[in-house]
């Protein structure tokens, strides 16, 4: 989804600072592959918004139709907004050089509600979004539920997520069915459904519209949400931006809007991810280009 040119030029000709992260005529090549997915807004220093949504058409619903997506946003208050502001800072640092500072973006903040919560940073030379998974999914002990539209998850993340199914973990992932803006990333990702669903992993795919969600909920206490992917380019090329929050009530809250999602989805089993289709070439070449997806 691109800007346009027209867009830009209205919200300069407005006043507004518009800056492009790492664009295709910056001299270094290696920052190409190296963008950013973070979905941010922040606003006097004092209020955050986080989550998968973007600014375009496709969010102007909540799946009331096939063009609508269907995502998850989330406003914040209190002491974690800094953190969110500190990530954007981050980014305006790389590609205007100012640094933001001063109360105009760093006001006073004082604790506003009961939830413990803390920002992750990640991008292209600091893993943190895949330390977190990996930790998360090996710390799970009951439930673990994930809903991600990229779900992508290389060797040492299977591993966890099949060894926490082993453990008597229930563990359940809602992906976009054939509603997706990326038909090779599902093609690679359900290349690796049978050694998971084999594992006692439970795969549901989403019908109505295109599930853009990034929200993993563990033992009904621990949330993630935010932009980042279960997927190589989240992890280690882009930069992402999650919200995680220990809390019983808002995990409970995350849960319902699992289970709704979850009841608009068809269970994938051994039969529907068996077969030859597992043996496809597109299959097959999706699976060898799926680290740059």
């Amino acid at each position: 989804m691109k800007m346009g040119r027209q867009n830009l030029e209205r919200l300069r000709n407005a006043g507004v600072q518009v800056a492009k992260y790492h664009s295709v005529f910056w001299p270094d090549p290696r920052r190409y592959n190296n963008r950013t997915h973070r979905k941010l807004l922040i606003i006097d220093g004092k209020i955050g918004f986080v989550g998968g949504v973007g600014i375009a058409d496709s969010w102007t619903g909540n799946a009331d139709s096939p063009q609508h997506w269907r995502d998850n946003h989330y406003k914040v208050i209190g002491p974690v907004v800094a953190q969110l502001q500190a990530t954007f800072a981050t980014s305006w640092l790389k590609t205007r050089g100012p640094v933001l500072h001063g109360a105009d973006y760093f006001p006073p903040l004082a604790p506003t509600g009961p939830f413990l919560a803390q920002a992750i940073r990640s991008g292209a030379h600091n893993e943190n979004l895949d330390l977190m998974y990996l930790l998360a999914i090996a710390s799970a002990q009951k439930t673990l539920r994930i809903e991600n539209p990229y779900f992508l998850p290389d060797d040492l993340m299977r591993k966890e997520l099949t060894e926490a199914a082993k453990r008597s973990v229930k563990v359940e992932v809602v992906v976009p069915g054939r509603k997706i803006d990326q038909k090779l990333v599902r093609l690679a990702s359900r290349r690796h459904w049978p050694e998971l669903i084999r594992a006692g992993v439970r795969i549901f795919e989403y019908q109505p519209t295109m599930v853009h969600v990034k929200l993993m909920i563990v033992d009904d206490i621990f949330v993630s949400v935010g932009s980042g992917n279960f997927d190589n380019r989240s992890i280690r090329l882009n930069d992402e931006a999650n919200l995680d929050v220990l809390n019983r009530r808002f995990a409970a809250q995350q849960t319902r809007l699992f289970e709704s999602d979850k009841k608009q989805c068809r269970e994938m089993t051994p039969d529907k991810t068996g077969g030859l289709i597992f043996a496809h070439p597109i299959q097959q070449a999706a699976g060898l280009v799926a680290p740059q997806l």
